[in-house]
């Protein structure tokens, strides 16, 4: 395990991407080495209007990548509930389409129907949701989306999410070379 970590921590972090990195990165790291690209050109320091505005300035490839691992990372942490209560939920309404960009059809369906829950619950669900962390875990008992985090889990495993992404940037390289 601390090999693991070890590597994970002094793991190569790229400020510009090249065709010879993508080429010659394995697909089991291929993701990580996208995402860590693309948070190099998020500023230093920002707020939640400034990350956003950022990756707004990105091709739609680059949304899509860094949008997903994003909704993936909070639905694995804390469910869809997580998502929306967190600065992530920003960015709910670009995940259906970001998703069927690279091809994983049915999880845009499951994020547009957990979309259309949350607007229509909204309401009751912030009357559950102050910030603090008890508040949101109190609301995990009538959560809402268990059924969406159930269907995610599954989803992800069975179409291999990772696989559609890492297959996606593979073929759209051009979208993710900075030049």
């Amino acid at each position: 395990m601390s090999k693991f970590l070890n590597d994970f921590k002094n793991r190569p972090i790229y400020k510009n991407l090249t065709e010879q990195i993508i080429d010659t990165t394995s697909d089991e790291k291929l993701l990580q080495v996208v995402f860590d690209n693309l948070s190099q050109k998020l500023p230093t320091s920002y707020t939640e209007e400034e990350e956003y505005e950022t990756v707004q300035g990105w091709n739609k490839s680059r949304q899509a990548i860094y949008m997903i691992w994003i909704l993936e990372s909070e639905v694995n942490n804390g469910g869809y509930n997580q998502f929306y209560a967190n600065s992530s939920g920003q960015y709910s309404r670009y995940l259906p389409g970001a998703l069927k960009l690279v091809g994983a059809d049915r999880l845009a369906d499951l994020t547009q129907r957990a979309n259309n829950v949350f607007e229509k619950e909204t309401n009751k669900h912030n009357e559950n949701q102050d910030g603090a962390p008890t508040d949101l875990s109190q609301s995990y008992g009538a959560n809402l989306f268990k059924r969406f985090d159930d269907e995610f889990y599954e989803l992800a495993e069975v179409d291999s999410l990772s696989q559609i992404q890492v297959d996606f940037i593979r073929n759209h390289k051009e979208k993710f070379i900075d030049k």
